[in-house]
């Protein structure tokens, strides 16, 4: 068999540009059961069309177009997943904005200590320094509100303190964080872990 022999079409077999269109049906069902979105499932059949366009020379008459054209879909498919498996849709920008890394200056070591320690505390503890510290309300009404005593209320409050100071590793007296850095000083008070 010679060159020009095997790369003429025979007479009797259609020309392949002609039947694509009758399976663009079936490549669009294919394209949505792969990718759950009918525009993304229209953009891959184009693209797998425009391919099996370009690349006919490819493709062996007498064997089967669709199947063939299936074959180009799928490839198209996985192939664009691949490159896109580390991406994320953002057309917002909210998840870009998250991607910043601020530096880990005192403040924030001071704030991931201080958080850690503060989940260490019993309920009690946390609630009083929350109400009077951070909240700012007064024993007396720290005290209403947790139904008890206001004497209960600074007890707690400075055994709260106390025991974020050891959490934290303060020695007595020892600011809970320095006045350059994040002040939490209204949870843990003004004078530090030892204050009422």
């Amino acid at each position: 068999m010679t060159q020009s022999s095997a790369l003429a079409t025979p007479v009797d077999t259609p020309d392949p540009r002609d039947e694509i269109a009758d399976h663009i049906p079936a490549l669009r069902a294919f394209a949505i059961s792969l990718t759950r979105n009918v525009s993304e499932a229209d953009d891959l059949v184009q693209e797998a069309i425009l391919k099996a366009w370009s690349n006919l020379d490819k493709f062996q008459p007498g064997s089967d177009l669709k199947a063939w054209l299936f074959t180009i879909l799928r490839n198209t498919f996985y192939s664009a997943r691949r490159k896109t498996r580390r991406e994320v849709a953002d057309p917002d920008g909210i998840h870009a904005a998250t991607l910043a890394v601020r530096p880990a200056h005192d403040g924030r070591l001071a704030l991931a200590d201080f958080t850690r320690a503060f989940d260490q505390l019993t309920p009690e503890h946390r609630e009083v320094l929350i109400l009077v510290g951070a909240n700012g309300y007064s024993y007396e009404q720290a005290a209403g509100m947790m139904g008890c005593a206001v004497g209960t209320a600074k007890s707690r409050a400075n055994r709260a303190r106390a025991r974020l100071g050891e959490l934290l590793g303060l020695a007595e007296g020892e600011d809970l964080i320095s006045d350059t850095a994040l002040n939490l000083q209204a949870v843990a008070g003004p004078g530090g872990p030892q204050a009422a």
